[in-house]
Formats: structure tokens, C-alpha cells, sequence
């Protein structure tokens, strides 16, 4: 009888260790479907005010487009990094901008919440938490943080989608424009569909202040597209990348060796009169050494 019970929990426990494989598998396929060549629309517009202010003035409704390459950067047994690129301008002359980089982690523990006032906080999960979850790590276009979060991969209905909502600084359209809230809270939403992929937001404008209660000033909906194309349209950016690869790892290692001291990270927001993706969008800033030195600048002891 003993055997038949002990048996029957070896074969259980085979089967969901079976099972969590065939979905993790599964989620890392629905992750990867973001990379590629995609004509991308951005949509924002604020929905609901808060405001006491009598002469509030929302912020206005933006649409935005363009063609943007997804690079699969590290796909790892844990770990998936995507590196996005704009590509702007006439097709025969394009410009490629460094756009932001998103690293998706297998049942992470550790974390950045961003608190306002350009720092974020570090914070521990228990391994329980996030089991079978997937955290998103959203990156700056200097590979600096913005925001991170965890939740689990969901394939249902033929849809495959991840959801978590997220405290982030202000997004770059609203950073120079606005100065009435500190903190985006995200409501992010990543969904693989039949024409490439939907980012889906429901944001609130957040005023925080130390020791009071946090006070929402709006509500923002956010709708990007991504509609995949043939990747030759994205020629020029996947040529970028690779002759600037080298210079990238060693600003994604120094990054990682920051992170690394797991302690509260506060960044200046300007060394030298220059913020730090000037520093290193500079087309002198190659050397290793100089690429380390300036990232360390940046960060408030």
C-alpha cells in the first residue's frame, strides 16, 4: 500500500514537473513572437481628471508611428532580452535611435520599484510568489532602469497575454511637459495576436509625497500596435546593431554589476550638464573604461 502511495506521488510530481515545463516553454515561445520587424502605432490619450484645479489642462491626445526591429539580445534557459530599435527617416537614408530594451526573467526574485525622484528601491520576493511568473524589466535607451514587474503568462482561448501593473517614472512624452505627478502607475498589458503584438495600458498619474497618502491626478489609456513586416525592412537598424554590439554589452555589464549590489538605487539626473544617454550616445564613448566611468557617475553613493 506504502509503495502504491509513493508511486503515486512520483508519478504526480513527474507530471507537473512535465506540465510547467511544456508552459514555460510555451511562455518563452509567446515572448519571443515580440521580436522581428514591426510598423508600430502609439496611441495616448488621458481619459479621466482628478484635478482640483480649476485650470487643469489634461495632456493632449498623441498618435504617433513608425518602424521599429525587436533584436533577441540573450535567450537563455531563464532568461529572454530584447533590444528594440527606431528606425526613422527616408527608407533609402534611415536613422536608427536605441529605443528601450525589455529582459524577461523565469521566476525572479529581485527587484527595482521605482519610488519617484529618480529612485527605485530594491526589493526581494519570495521564491513562492513568483512561481511559474515571468518579470518584465523594462530599460531606458542608456540601458538605465525604468520599471519592472511580475506576473504569470496566460494562453486561453487562443490568446496568449501577460498582465501586471507597476509603479515607473514618467514617460519621455510627458517628462518635459509635465511636472504636476512623479509616478506613472502602469497597467500593463502583452498580448501576442494575429498580426504581430498589442502593448495595452491603463496608467494613473500619481502624486507621491513622503509620509501622505498617494493621490491620483488622471487616468491615461495607452494602445500601441505592432504589426509585423518582412525583417528586410529593418535592414539598416539590424545592421546598427551590429556594428555597435560590442559597445552595448559593456553598457549592459555595468548595468548588471550595479544592479548586482541589490541596495536602493538613486541616479542623477545630470553629470557634466548632460544626462546620461548623451554621455553615451556620443560616438567617442567606445572604450570600456570610459563607458563604466560614466555610468558610475551617475549613481548617487
Amino acid at each position: 500500500m506504502k509503495k502504491a502511495i509513493l508511486l503515486t506521488g512520483l508519478i504526480l510530481a513527474f507530471s507537473l514537473t512535465v506540465n510547467a515545463q511544456k508552459k514555460k516553454k510555451k511562455d518563452k515561445e509567446a515572448i519571443k513572437e515580440m521580436c522581428g520587424c514591426f510598423e508600430v502605432t502609439f496611441n495616448f490619450a488621458e481619459t479621466f481628471q482628478f484635478s482640483k484645479d480649476s485650470l487643469y489642462k489634461p495632456s493632449k491626445t498623441k498618435t504617433d508611428k513608425g518602424l521599429e526591429w525587436a533584436q533577441l539580445v540573450d535567450d537563455g534557459k531563464d532568461k529572454v532580452s530584447i533590444q528594440h530599435l527606431l528606425q526613422v527617416g527616408p527608407p533609402n537614408k534611415p536613422y536608427i535611435v536605441k529605443h528601450w530594451r525589455q529582459d524577461w526573467l523565469y521566476e525572479n526574485t529581485d527587484f527595482y520599484m521605482y519610488n519617484g525622484d529618480n529612485e527605485w528601491n530594491f526589493m526581494q520576493k519570495d521564491k513562492n510568489d513568483v512561481k511559474g511568473q515571468w518579470t518584465q524589466k523594462v530599460f531606458q535607451v542608456d540601458d538605465s532602469p525604468r520599471y519592472e514587474g511580475s506576473g504569470t503568462w496566460v494562453h486561453v482561448d487562443g490568446k496568449s497575454y501577460w498582465e501586471n501593473t507597476t509603479t515607473a517614472p514618467l514617460p519621455r512624452r510627458e517628462y518635459t511637459k509635465r511636472s504636476d505627478y512623479n509616478i506613472t502607475m502602469r497597467g500593463n498589458r502583452h498580448e501576442v495576436t494575429d498580426y504581430g503584438w498589442v502593448h495595452d495600458q491603463d496608467n494613473a498619474k500619481i502624486i507621491r509625497k513622503d509620509g501622505k497618502d498617494d493621490v491620483v491626478l488622471a487616468h491615461e489609456k495607452g494602445y500601441n500596435t505592432y504589426k509585423k513586416v518582412d525583417d528586410s525592412r529593418c535592414q539598416a537598424a539590424q545592421d546598427w546593431w551590429k556594428e555597435h554590439y560590442e559597445k552595448w554589452v559593456f553598457v549592459r555589464t555595468k548595468w548588471d554589476d550595479v544592479y548586482g549590489r541589490n541596495m536602493d538605487l538613486n541616479l542623477r539626473k545630470k553629470v557634466d550638464n548632460k544626462v546620461l544617454y548623451k554621455h553615451l550616445f556620443d560616438d567617442d564613448m567606445t572604450a570600456k573604461g570610459d563607458i563604466e566611468k560614466v555610468i558610475e557617475a551617475f549613481v548617487k553613493k
